[in-house]
């Protein structure tokens, strides 16, 4: 059965300002499989805003905790691949063993994002004066707009995501509307690992 697909704005499920859907179809047939909720400008303001105070939090949490979170977002993906790949399939198409494959892969990159989070090393970089002192330092700088296509519905979300979630930026993640409720169910796998509220929109 394919899930109907809300928006997540703030930690919460919810259908779009206006009530609007649109509709999802199978790739195969061309009939419509689900609907998917249509974000209104106010709905992107709600979740800039809450990413926006995600944020303030976000970026002072270490980088061993961020990691940690990544870590429980992945093993809460690979939990649910059986339930996700079915998903997978019927609205973008690939074959069901490749809708298992593109989640294995996704769990994959989601753990090396959460390694790299702990490796966001700076840089001294030799002066040219004596007294001086030259550094790099590594920061966050804010909230991140992801846009993913329909192809590889998740594999190319974890990608953009996980980059930002690691480095200490939130993210507002815009979902292919041909592909969305993949995209859903692996951002369900996040928020039930502890991200905090607006952390991922």
């Amino acid at each position: 059965m394919y899930p109907d697909t809300q928006l997540f704005i703030a930690g919460e499920w919810t259908n779009g300002a206006n009530d609007e859907t649109l509709p999802v179809l199978n790739p195969a047939t061309g009939g419509e499989i689900g609907r998917v909720a249509k974000a209104a400008r106010a709905d992107m303001d709600r979740a800039l805003a809450a990413a926006d105070a995600a944020f303030a939090v976000w970026r002072r949490t270490t980088a061993r905790e961020r990691a940690k979170l990544l870590h429980a977002a992945a093993d809460n993906l690979r939990a649910r691949i059986e339930d996700i790949a079915p998903i997978l399939t019927m609205e973008q198409g690939k074959p069901l063993a490749e809708a298992r494959s593109e989640l294995r892969n996704a769990d994959d990159v989601i753990r090396w994002f959460a390694e790299e989070a702990i490796r966001s090393y700076g840089r001294i970089i030799p002066a040219r004066k004596p007294g001086v002192q030259q550094m790099v330092m590594k920061e966050p700088i804010g909230v991140v707009a992801a846009f993913t296509p329909w192809n590889y519905p998740v594999a190319q979300a974890i990608r953009k995501i996980c980059a930002a979630l690691a480095a200490g930026c939130t993210v507002i993640l815009k979902a292919a509307e041909e592909a969305p409720a993949s995209c859903a169910a692996m951002v369900r796998a996040f928020a039930d690992a502890g991200f905090p509220e607006g952390a991922i929109n």
